[in-house]
């Protein structure tokens, strides 16, 4: 067996897909060398791509794809595509998965096995030859998957394939593809992520809520309100530090609660003191005449 790359799963990934299955007569024949011009780079690429994001334990099956790409300009048959499932939980187990891969319109089904490094190991090899891709072509497996109902959530799993092409009971590791990331989870378990509520792109956690500035009026969960604080239970707002002077939000209601000072100051009540004093002053004195005045009659009159 010829590994390309020192990637320690392979080695039991092309075992698997050695010791599974028979090996039909036809698997057997010669076929053209699948070799990549550059012996450092593998000569067919492998790309994963329209999978889901989620997936619930017991679930319906979520479909997604595999390119196969073969770069070199020779024809790369006896193809065996590798799926490792690698979960953060270390919980996922073989009959905890469903899988099938499609030739045509033929669903295969495809084993898990379970590694000492708590991986799950699949490989495309029921007993059918292999797939054939064409010099500088391009092959699409679809693929689908579903988790039994027994599945731990919540889980994070990340899958990859690697490619084998078989040469009876040996092999070469001939492609790699990219990891596809999905969520394992269900309506429970995920009830304090955060989501988009409205549609705008933006979350909002729950337990928490804001208070549109200039409304009054507050979501209840957080008594705070943007421009004051508000005391809880009251219905009333104290003026913040950045609210501006001589303004405070009065709660329920978005009418400013007037200042006390301005109402001292321009209230129909607020004296003139100047006036007053000058006033005083005269009376005084216009009394003290009218006393003089007084006597002078009166001492005259005797």
């Amino acid at each position: 067996m010829r590994l390309r790359t020192s990637r320690p799963l392979v080695p039991a990934a092309v075992a698997l897909c050695a010791a599974l299955a028979p090996v039909p007569a036809r698997a057997l024949e010669p076929r053209p060398a699948c070799v990549a011009s550059d012996t450092h780079d593998f000569p067919v690429t492998s790309r994963i791509h329209g999978g889901p994001d989620d997936y619930r334990p017991g679930g319906d099956f979520g479909t997604w794809y595999l390119d196969l790409t073969n770069t070199t300009s020779h024809t790369c048959g006896a193809i065996h595509p590798v799926v490792v499932l690698m979960d953060t939980g270390r919980t996922l187990r073989p009959e905890q998965l469903r899988m099938e891969f499609y030739e045509g319109e033929r669903a295969h089904p495809v084993t898990f096995e379970r590694t000492d490094e708590a991986e799950n190991v699949a490989p495309f090899d029921d007993g059918f030859p292999g797939f054939t891709v064409p010099p500088g072509r391009t092959l699409t497996v679809k693929v689908r998957l579903s988790l039994t109902s027994a599945a731990t959530a919540p889980n994070d799993v990340v899958a990859s394939a690697s490619v084998v092409q078989r040469h009876g009971g040996d092999g070469d590791w001939v492609g790699e593809s990219n990891d596809y990331r999905f969520h394992v989870g269900d309506d429970a378990a995920d009830t304090g992520r955060d989501q988009d509520t409205d549609g705008d792109g933006t979350t909002t956690d729950p337990g928490t809520a804001t208070a549109d500035a200039g409304t009054g009026s507050a979501s209840p969960g957080t008594g705070t309100a943007t421009g004051g604080t508000r005391s809880p239970g009251t219905g009333t707002a104290s003026p913040s530090a950045g609210a501006g002077v001589g303004s405070s939000a009065s709660a329920g209601t978005g009418a400013a609660a007037p200042d006390v000072d301005e109402l001292a100051r321009t209230g129909p009540a607020a004296p003139n003191r100047p006036l007053l004093a000058a006033l005083a002053v005269a009376l005084t004195a216009l009394g003290a005449g009218l006393f003089l005045v007084a006597r002078r009659l009166r001492t005259r009159r005797r």
